[in-house]
């Protein structure tokens, strides 16, 4: 059976190794799967849940698209859009607003971590970005959303918020009820400077994270003053527990090279740091300096970049709009 697949990035700018391996290698990989049907959204009414600036925005938005194209998505095989441009999203995030019940949103785990401790003074963008979320899935019929852990929660208030519709309108299977992507062989992608901390654009220091847009010596660099322990490489899975650092870099090689963790363990065991990071800093150059060069060229062509989401919105439309007549009809306007 054909999988229709719809995901979302913000266009924050700086994307980086984290995002590659926990995002944009899978889109390239679903691309690529010719049974699926693949929507991939710049979500740039999320990204305005905290303040940017316009300008800035706009060249993220490009950025982002351009990284898309660098990495391996075809604009030919999957659609490419910014929310923005698809007025649809906006309006069933309200009409599901209706639907949702605050009891739900009060559970999100995730605005609490960012809104942190001064909630009364985060937007109310920033609470309801889940329904907005819902809308942008189930407008489009998608059968499944690549997710990762931090995003678990939203996509099952997606489906309870589809079966509620449906059940309040005695619609069944009006709302398909998505089911979730999850990787497998993933390692989550932690600082290079702190294991316990997700690789993160905002943290201050750049040799936390490698970028997607980094030369080659700048990556040899970062790995090369990656943060590390004074133990050889551990012999057996059960040793990474209690060192973090080492961890995270095996999970990073394995995550590239298409290995287990014990294969790369089995692999490197009882080498020295100084061996490992010099075959890890080649893995890295190997698969994302052709990016980093590639998107730094796009990010020239902004008419080619603006040609492919006017393209993709207009494609996008046509299925939104479909929808939204039918919403339409079931809620009596």
């Amino acid at each position: 059976m054909k999988k229709k697949i719809f995901s979302g990035v913000q266009p924050t700018g700086n994307l980086h190794l984290g995002n590659y391996l926990g995002a944009i290698k899978n889109f390239v990989e679903l691309n690529n799967e010719n049974e699926n049907e693949c929507i991939f959204c710049v979500v740039d009414l999320h990204a305005i849940t905290v303040s940017q600036n316009p300008k800035k925005l706009r060249d993220n938005i490009r950025e982002t698209v351009a990284t898309f194209i660098a990495s391996g998505i075809d604009p030919n095989k999957s659609i490419i859009f910014n929310q923005s441009k698809v007025s649809a999203h906006a309006e069933v995030s309200w009409i599901l607003s209706c639907i949702a019940r605050i009891g739900w949103l009060n559970r999100m785990t995730q605005f609490k971590e960012k809104a942190g401790k001064d909630k009364e003074k985060a937007s109310i963008g920033l609470y309801s970005y889940p329904v907005l979320m819902a809308a942008d899935i189930l407008l489009y019929d998608a059968t499944h959303v690549p997710v990762g852990d931090d995003q678990k929660q939203h996509l099952e208030l997606c489906r309870d918020i589809a079966q509620k519709f449906n059940n309040d309108f005695s619609v069944d299977d009006f709302f398909k009820i998505p089911e979730p992507l999850i990787q497998k062989e993933f390692s989550r992608i932690m600082s290079l400077k702190n294991g316990l901390k997700k690789m993160s654009k905002s943290e201050l220091s750049d040799l936390s994270r490698i970028n997607l847009t980094d030369t080659k010596d700048e990556i040899i660099n970062k790995i090369k003053k990656a943060k590390t322990d004074p133990l050889p490489l551990p012999s057996n899975i059960k040793e990474l527990e209690k060192r973090p650092e080492a961890r995270n870099l095996i999970g990073i090689y394995s995550s590239l090279s298409g290995l287990t963790q014990e294969e790369t363990i089995k692999k490197f065991a009882e080498k020295n740091f100084s061996e490992f990071k010099e075959n890890l800093s080649q893995l890295i150059v190997d698969k994302i300096e052709p990016i980093s060069i590639e998107i730094k060229k796009l990010l020239n062509e902004k008419s080619y970049l603006d040609k492919i989401l006017l393209d993709g919105s207009k494609k996008a439309n046509f299925q939104a709009s479909d929808k939204v007549k039918k919403i339409h009809e079931i809620i009596g306007f």
